[in-house]
């Protein structure tokens, strides 16, 4: 195994790092990026491979003759299997398969004849990026390390695409400094030994949704008891989110199945209607070894709080910071009761739910199925009978979905069937968005949509996909706050093997008006007593939204005095100014400031924070 370098690393939980050929030019490179605190994986060479920091807990390497493997992150991998492998390894796409097979959350980086490979996750929560520095190819896990050595400062063009409610595939996907590459989360980072070029090459797939959910269950089931596993199988005391919904409930009965001692965390919603209090008292009766902690409902955090005093150092905006608050909120008290690591439910409504969207295909391939189920869908949300047969009768491909969104930015909200059954939601920009920010936006999508393709021709797995990526980033940055606070969060509904188990299943089983998630419900019987199974909704934290934008409007005021997008350009201020003193303004209920909010906070946020 390759031995690390002896300085002091992070706790566990925030694992960043660049990427290095095996090269001379690049080892210079890699001398610049190298600030105190950080630790350093050498090539077999000698060589500097991976720089930055991490805990010794996130790291597995191991060399063998030309070739190195390192995986960061979340992996039951041990070294002398990686090493294994290592030997074996003549062609680094004999990677894929590997990737496809390793259960966990992680990065996957590899070293062969000086040439690298670099890939994150198929949901989009672990991410690589790349930029030309000192004339060389550098990869890295996050965007700002790379901007940081070149010295630029984000893209006017691209902080105006984010302005977008919401930014869709794939503008939603760059990085917000043009000379940064993204690499797409399906693809692998590949840079040759001389550190000159650099390409992206696909090593995941979605599967193809065909299998029955009585097959899939077992192996939902078998691949969410692996990603628990991956994080509570070395015991000790991890803390779990018991909300009374399906998803934290499934991840709070396997953890107690571990030999992990759990600690069960409830926020009873401030909303009298709330039923999660119910429904998590419920699962605690049949888990009597867990310890259960419901806080007070009245000391819960708002969504809004806090916004002016953030200084996380993220490399993207992030709709996150609007829950940052309530997600970090009770995560140093469940540390204080010995919790090494936080487990969510976050990402169960992306896999054990699906769009409806699906519906779409259904209707051409199996059309007397398919009307049966858009009559309950249409009574369940409401969908009138002209715009859902306007819907089903649109098949214009994903490119001309954007052109079309492209021109009507100004309109109202679109109707929920059109989200629904189409290729998502048509992003929206408002009011307060200046005429250059929404010409810059326009190009953007005008741009992408002469040569996006979906992320499936299915338009029902297309929006899963998406939405599993828009998840996956939230989760990364929140992933990020959470190590800061003190205690690591895991979101092991987002492990790629779940997301695949899932995915596979036919759409018909896993959205239906009639049942409520029973993919999950299914997959977890026998784990999850069916008291706890029987819930048929969730609760929306509605009032809390809504509290939130009224008693932080001073904050909400203040955010745009001296606002940053104001001086780019980009905003009215005084419009945004005027909102302020009015939360319960028209529309605003609708969360559509947060993409605003997202920009502002992280660019105050930019300017504040030291890179490191």
């Amino acid at each position: 195994m390759t031995e690390l370098h002896e300085s002091a690393g992070t706790g566990p939980g925030d694992a960043h790092f660049a990427v290095f050929t095996d090269h001379a030019e690049a080892a210079a490179v890699a001398r610049s990026f190298t600030r105190p605190g950080d630790r350093t994986l050498p090539h077999p060479s000698g060589r500097p491979w991976l720089v930055g920091r991490w805990h010794d807990s996130e790291v597995v390497a191991a060399t063998a003759g030309a070739a190195a493997l390192a995986v960061v992150g979340c992996c039951p991998v041990d070294a002398e299997a990686l090493r294994r492998r290592a030997a074996r390894l003549r062609d680094l796409a004999e990677l894929d398969a590997l990737a496809r097979s390793l259960p966990g959350s992680f990065h996957l980086v590899a070293a062969l004849d000086g040439r690298i490979r670099a890939q994150g996750t198929a949901s989009g929560q672990r991410l690589v990026f790349h930029a030309r520095i000192g004339g060389v190819q550098v990869a890295a896990t996050r965007a700002d390390t790379l901007a940081a050595a070149l010295g630029i400062d984000p893209d006017p063009g691209e902080l105006a695409v984010r302005l977008l409610w919401p930014a869709p595939y794939p503008l939603s996907e760059r990085s917000v400094w043009r000379a940064v590459t993204a690499v797409p989360p399906q693809d692998a980072l590949v840079v040759a030994a001389d550190g000159r070029t650099a390409r992206h090459t696909r090593w995941w797939t979605p599967p193809e949704p065909v299998r029955p959910l009585t097959d899939a269950a077992p192996l939902i089931r078998a691949a969410l008891e692996e990603a628990v596993g991956a994080r509570t199988a070395r015991g000790g005391v991890v803390s779990c989110d018991l909300s009374g919904g399906l998803d934290s409930t499934s991840v709070c009965f396997l953890a107690d199945r571990s030999p992990a001692r759990v600690v069960a965390s409830t926020w009873p919603g401030r909303d009298p209607a709330d039923t999660d209090l119910h429904w998590a008292e419920e699962a605690v009766r049949h888990l009597p070894d867990v310890e259960h902690v419901v806080w007070d409902a009245d000391a819960s955090p708002l969504v809004y709080e806090d916004l002016l005093t953030i200084d996380d150092l993220l490399d993207e905006p992030t709709i996150g910071v609007m829950d940052r608050s309530r997600v970090l909120h009770h995560l140093p008290a469940l540390a204080a009761r010995g919790s090494r690591l936080h487990l969510t439910g976050i990402g169960g409504d992306h896999v054990a739910w699906c769009s409806e969207a699906y519906y779409h295909r259904l209707l051409r391939t199996h059309p007397l199925f398919a009307l049966r189920r858009l009559r309950g869908f249409r009574a369940l949300w409401q969908w009138p009978l002209a715009g859902t047969a306007r819907a089903l009768t649109d098949s214009r491909p994903y490119g001309a979905w954007l052109a079309r969104a492209a021109g009507r930015l100004r309109d109202p909200l679109p109707p929920s069937v059109a989200t629904g059954l189409g290729w998502g939601m048509a992003p929206r920009l408002f009011g307060w968005v200046t005429p250059e920010a929404e010409r810059m936006a326009r190009e953007a999508l005008l741009d992408a949509a002469g040569t996006a393709r979906p992320l499936h021709p299915d338009r029902g797995l297309h929006a899963d996909l998406e939405q599993i990526r828009v998840c996956g980033r939230i989760l990364r940055q929140w992933d990020r706050m959470a190590a800061r606070a003190g205690l690591p969060m895991a979101s092991p509904f987002l492990d790629d093997r779940v997301v695949e188990a899932c995915l596979a299943v036919r759409p018909g089983d896993r959205v239906t008006p009639w049942r409520y998630k029973p993919v999950l419900t299914a997959a977890m019987r026998g784990v999850v007593p069916e008291p706890c199974l029987r819930r048929a909704n969730k609760a929306t934290a509605s009032m809390d939204a809504s509290n939130g934008l009224r008693e932080h409007r001073a904050d909400l005021l203040a955010l745009w005095e001296g606002s940053r997008l104001e001086q780019l350009g980009l905003v009215d201020g005084a419009e945004l100014r005027r909102l302020a003193r009015r939360p319960a303004t028209r529309g605003l209920s609708d969360a559509i400031l947060y993409s605003t909010i997202a920009a502002e906070v992280w660019l105050r946020g930019l300017a504040r924070v030291p890179q490191s």
